[in-house]
Formats: structure tokens, sequence, C-alpha cells
């Protein structure tokens, strides 16, 4: 849409002339200040959330906070769930003193961000931190939520081995609720400028809001080698594998993908050609089958050379990983669905890599300088049904782990009861093979090692030693020709 007027001043005055040409000005600067990029954005909520927030200003005073998790769009975003900061132990044992903001314990709300991040499929991110606070405190609670904001996006963004689109939205919620008057109060920043400041935001309740959002599968057959240099003395095994990771998302970033059969142009919509659902949409759904087809080369236009390394062992990881990612129902673009399930491939495999490093640590005390033969399952992923909705959110399980655990991590970190029958483990086995080269001695190792090495740097300097080998004889002939 476009507007435009003229404006025709005939004054004899100068400074009648003056004046005029002043509140041109200012209609101009009211004009420009209403473009489309200053709008505030608008979050879609969904109902029940307003009932859950509510029932926690009544019961935890005199403030909690907590995340907010969905989905981000160009044209608009989604709040499809709110969970609530779980309390700390000793706030539990001790009631501690918690009538000031500045007892809020950042560290802990941005681990619990990092936590909750692992059990959401492609699609869903935590986009925004909330703060339900008596009156008293309301005053300094949109700096704890900046701050928040910013702590937890730079703890996410930490773990990801991506990176985001330049046209992504970047913007963040915070949400204020008195508890007294239940006032709304959101506001957005930037997480990619530090110095931003906050925007208005609406925040829109909906009822069955992602009840029929789209949903993507495939399944991803992984067979990646990470190669354990001679050169790193620790074998710092977590390193290493993130590197070798990190490698190979970028090798998922190329990839072609094919829904339901089709490679489709990205910014075609999902469902083109495709018939609209009708009748109830509390209950309908629609999905899609997506094969992941990975570039065995990089083209003729890239050069690739061979590198030749010492190395004392590697890291084989094999198996098959289950994927979604889903998607509003909004017009959704081809290239939005691609993206939510190429970062939920990547965030699987990562995650699962850094539960088993944890598990590794805490209950069997792994030293990262013993290094020996080591095969280890990587743990399952599982779904659980939101209510109301298509979506499903995600977590992982050892095979010693029981139902029960899996029902209390729910608890704790979704605050979100779960029955036994409605917890899908996903049919998949996935491993982690540490080997060294030889399972002999170290000193048998290291004598190797010291062969290859000498070998590697012999078939390095070949061109010098023939030469040298070349002026030696050369030398010799000379020297006997002319002794005749």
């Amino acid at each position: 849409m476009c507007f435009g007027f003229f404006i025709v001043n005939v004054c004899e005055r100068p400074e009648r002339t003056k004046q005029f040409s002043k509140q041109i000005c200012m209609v101009e600067t009211t004009i420009l200040s209403l473009k489309p990029g200053a709008m505030g954005r608008t979050y879609f909520v969904e109902e029940a959330i307003g009932q859950y927030l509510s029932d926690l200003s009544t019961k935890l005073k005199p403030y909690v906070t907590g995340l907010l998790i969905g989905q981000c769009s160009l044209q608009r975003d989604y709040v499809i769930r709110a969970v609530r900061t779980p309390p700390k132990e000793e706030q539990k044992e001790d009631n501690i003193d918690l009538s000031k903001l500045a007892s809020i314990d950042e560290e802990w709300i941005t681990a619990h961000a990092s936590q909750v991040s692992r059990m959401l499929p492609g699609g869903l991110l935590v986009l925004g931190v909330f703060i339900i606070a008596t009156p008293e405190l309301s005053k300094d609670c949109q700096n704890v939520l900046r701050k928040l904001i910013f702590s937890v996006e730079k703890s996410l963004t930490k773990r990801r081995l991506w990176k985001p689109a330049e046209e992504e939205v970047s913007d963040r919620a915070a949400l204020q609720i008195c508890s007294a008057t239940k006032k709304v109060v959101c506001r957005t920043y930037d997480v990619q400028d530090p110095k931003s400041s906050a925007k208005p935001a609406d925040w829109k309740y909906q009822s069955a809001l992602s009840a029929s959002w789209l949903a993507l599968y495939c399944t991803v057959n992984v067979n990646i080698h990470i190669p354990l240099l001679a050169t790193s003395p620790n074998h710092d095994l977590e390193k290493n594998t993130k590197n070798g990771l990190n490698r190979w998302s970028k090798q998922i970033e190329d990839s072609v993908f094919l829904i339901n059969g089709q490679v489709k142009d990205d910014d075609a919509e999902l469902l083109e050609g495709q018939k609209k659902l009708r009748g109830n949409t509390q209950s309908s759904s629609q999905s899609s089958d997506v094969k992941v087809l990975t570039q065995l080369s990089q083209g003729s236009s890239h050069r690739s050379t061979a590198t030749v390394q010492v190395c004392s062992g590697s890291i084989n990881l094999k198996g098959a990983v289950k994927c979604r990612a889903y998607i509003h129902n909004n017009k959704p673009k081809v290239k939005e669905a691609i993206q939510a399930l190429k970062r939920d491939i990547i965030n699987t495999l990562s995650d699962r890599c850094e539960i088993l490093f944890e598990d590794l640590i805490i209950n069997e005390g792994h030293h990262k300088k013993n290094f020996e033969r080591e095969y280890h399952v990587l743990p399952q992923r599982l779904f659980v049904p939101v209510a109301g909705s298509t979506v499903m959110l995600s977590d992982y399980k050892f095979g010693d782990e029981v139902t029960g655990e899996i029902q209390e991590r729910f608890v704790e970190m979704l605050d979100q009861s779960v029955q036994a029958e409605n917890i899908h483990i996903a049919e998949e086995m996935s491993t982690v093979d540490i080997c060294p080269i030889t399972d002999r001695t170290d000193d048998t190792q290291q004598k190797q090692l010291t062969k290859a090495t000498l070998l590697l740097k012999l078939q390095q300097n070949m061109g010098v030693v023939i030469a040298a080998a070349v002026a030696v004889f050369a030398s010799i002939f000379s020297f006997n020709y002319f002794s005749d």
C-alpha cells in the first residue's frame, strides 16, 4: 500500500513560509516513523498459556520467571508453551528470602534454557523470557528481563552448529505480568544488537493455535568418521567430536531435501498443490515424509586436496536418527520447513553427544587422558505430545533409564505431567566407537607413531631427498672422471 500527498504553499510573507516548512518536516518525520520496519511484532499465543500464567501468579510470589517456547516467522510469531523456571533445591529446603529481584539466579535460568532447548524439535525455540511480579517489584522487571534475554541467547548460540539466516527474525520477547492487576506488557529486544532498546509488541491469545500445524519426518543414516590427531596429547574427545560434527553439519546444510518425493522451490508454499484440511481443526494434521540426499562431492568448481595426518585413533558415529520438524499453517514456505528440519537433524546428533559426554563424566568419572577402546550407545530419542496440538516435544533416554525418570524430567524441565503410554520412543540405535590405533601398550603406540611421523616426513621431503641423491651421484661421477 502506498500513500502520497501534495502540499502547495503559496504565501507572500517569508516568516509564514518558514513556519509552514517546519510543519512539513514534522509531518514527514511522523510518516517515516510509521514505516513497516518500525512496527512492533505480534505474538499469537496459545489460549491455555493465559490460564497457566494466571495460576502461577497466584501460587508463586513475590515473583516467578520462566521461558516462552514457540516459533518465529517473518510475518508473525507463535507462542505455544510457557514454562516456569524450576526452583533450586536450596530454595526448597532453606526458604531463602526472595523478596528482591537481585536474588534471581541468571546462571540457573540460562542452564534451564539450555536443557529445554534440547527437548524442542525442529521449528521450535526459546523465543523469550517472562516474569510475573508484585507491583512493588515491577519497576525493575524490564532491566532484569533484558539481561536474561541476552544471557539465554548467548548460551544457546554457543551450543549451535548452525548459523542463523540473514533474513531470520532476531527479536526475542520480554513478557512482564503484574500478579495483582494481571496487566500484561510485552516488549522485544534484538539479540543481534547488544545496544538494542525495547520495542513494544502485541500479545494476542488464540484458541487451538497449533492444532493443525504441519509436521515433517525423516530418518537420517549417520556414519561419521572423526580422526584424533596424534598432536592432541590429552585426547579431548568432546572437542574433537564437536569439530567433526561441525564438518558434518555443513554437509547437511548443503544436502538436497525431497518432500514427499519431490524437489520443491524454496519460495513455493509448502502446501501448494495439496488439498486443504477441512473439518475439526482440533484433530487435523498434515505430515510430509522427507528424504535427505547428501552430496558426495563438492562439484568441479571446488578444488579438493588430500591431507596426510598422523592420528592416534578415531571416533566413529554410526546409526540412524529420527528427526522431526513442525511448521505453522499460515502459508508456510518450503524454505522455512526445510530449514527447521535441517536444524533438527544437526541438533539431535549434537545434543546426544553432549548428553553422552556429560553422563560419562558424572557417572563413570571419565578422564580424557585415559585413551582406551570404548564403545557407547547414544541415548535414544523419544517424543511426547502437547495437549491440543499436533506438536510433540522431545527428550533422550539411556537404555537403563526407567519411565519414572523420564516423567520426572518433563515435570522439572517443562512443568508437564506425562502419562507412560504417551511416551513414544523412536526406533533407532546410534553408537559411538572411540578406538585407538592399537590396543597395545603406550610404548608400542609411541614407537608406531614415531615411525609413522618419520615416514610422513620422508614422504613430504621426498623431492629434497632425490635432489640430494642426484647431487651426490654427480659429484662422485665427476671425481672419478677427472681422476682418470
